[in-house]
């Protein structure tokens, strides 16, 4: 074998065991969570405010249950997946993505099922932050002799429940900015056109985000001017509750959001205390109404509507216009994501997505992080957190 031969067999050589260095396989408690997440996801839009769970039981290396949360109001993910193993979990590893409940709710405590069950190990995903819940369960399985495992996975566990950690940390639902516009900015023409600033995939896209959160929420210059129904009609999936922000009872009560109550519920959201003739309308239309303090322009306080709405067990909102609010929630810091729908065309003069900011240094700009980005149709689609 010739010297150049010989060096390019050792190069090669390096080159595999480098491979061979930088691979990370993963361990089996991480294929077995990753399967619980799997199993999670299928309750988006089906379980909140309770969060989205999964689990699976391991005996022998072998899988003999899985089990979700499938809709709130009936079995958590960990008794799912007892009632479905098909032979006897004693001794068992059980991974759950989130520590099991400890707590009285619509079912009994989790935590207890799994004592009962006799199972050998618990590895979780992440704590619960509910403080109902937070570290106690775990507490209470070391105290019966049980393993336990706590952070397998953890940054994907919280990525799967961030709307309902927000919720149960402070109060707040966690607030997604949709909105769709034109490549330079634009989300309505000059005239106040806007139907279709999207293509049809991303309408259908829109409308299984609105299935997805909790509550819808839309300004009072979206209603009078494009009279939206806010509701999910291109896929399949729940109507969230509608929030309607109207400062000073000036919307018509004849808009289509007060008119079709039978299809979604909807909050009025206004400073107007003392309209009483005009509450007294909305009320009698059958408008569940929600007195805000102003803010210092005389608007609906944003925040406090926010904490008004947590306390409803809301935990996820979706902001849909129009320009005057989406620019108010960035404005105060109040979003936590933004699912921008950026369609190929140019329009020129016209509404513009956000409005004034009160930025005038770069050091200033909301800075953002993209986590997805792809095409819907002929649409390219980014999601981004603040």
């Amino acid at each position: 074998m010739t010297e150049k031969a010989k060096d390019l067999v050792e190069i090669r050589f390096l080159s595999y065991n480098a491979v061979i260095m930088v691979t990370k396989f993963p361990s089996p408690d991480e294929k077995f969570m990753r399967l619980a997440l799997k199993l999670a996801r299928r309750g988006l839009g089906k379980v909140s405010p309770n969060p989205m769970v999964g689990a699976v039981i391991v005996k022998d290396w072998r899988i003999i249950a899985q089990g979700y949360h499938k809709a709130f109001g009936g079995d958590h993910a960990e008794v799912d997946a007892l009632k479905n193993a098909v032979k006897d979990v004693s001794g068992a590893t059980l991974y759950v993505t989130l520590e099991p409940c400890f707590h009285y709710g619509k079912t009994p405590p989790c935590v207890d099922a799994v004592i009962k069950s006799k199972i050998g190990k618990v590895v979780i995903g992440m704590q619960d932050p509910d403080k109902r819940v937070s570290g106690r369960s775990i507490d209470k399985l070391k105290q019966q002799d049980i393993a336990v495992e706590v952070g397998v996975l953890e940054a994907e566990c919280r990525a799967l429940n961030e709307a309902y950690i927000k919720h149960r940390s402070t109060g707040m639902p966690y607030v997604t900015i949709k909105f769709a516009q034109t490549l330079d900015g634009r989300i309505a023409t000059a005239a106040g056109h806007s139907r279709w600033v999207s293509s049809a995939e991303s309408q259908k896209l829109a409308h299984k985000l609105r299935a997805q959160n909790d509550a819808i929420l839309a300004g009072a210059g979206n209603i009078v001017k494009d009279n939206p129904e806010l509701t999910t009609r291109l896929v399949k999936g729940r109507n969230p509750l509608r929030v309607v922000l109207d400062s000073n009872l000036r919307i018509p009560t004849d808009v289509k959001v007060f008119k079709n109550l039978d299809k979604a519920p909807t909050v009025l959201a206004t400073t107007a205390w003392d309209a009483k003739e005009k509450l007294g309308e909305r009320r009698a239309l059958g408008l569940d109404v929600e007195i805000v303090p102003p803010d210092a322009d005389g608007r609906v306080d944003l925040k406090a509507l926010l904490k008004a709405l947590g306390k409803r067990e809301i935990s996820s909102v979706l902001v849909e216009g129009g320009a005057e609010t989406i620019t108010s929630f960035l404005r105060l810091g109040l979003a936590d994501k933004i699912v921008a729908i950026i369609a190929p065309k140019i329009m020129g003069k016209g509404t513009e997505t956000i409005g004034e900011l009160n930025i005038t240094d770069m050091s200033q700009v909301l800075k953002l992080n993209f986590t997805k980005i792809y095409r819907s149709g002929v649409d390219i689609i980014i999601e981004a957190r603040l």
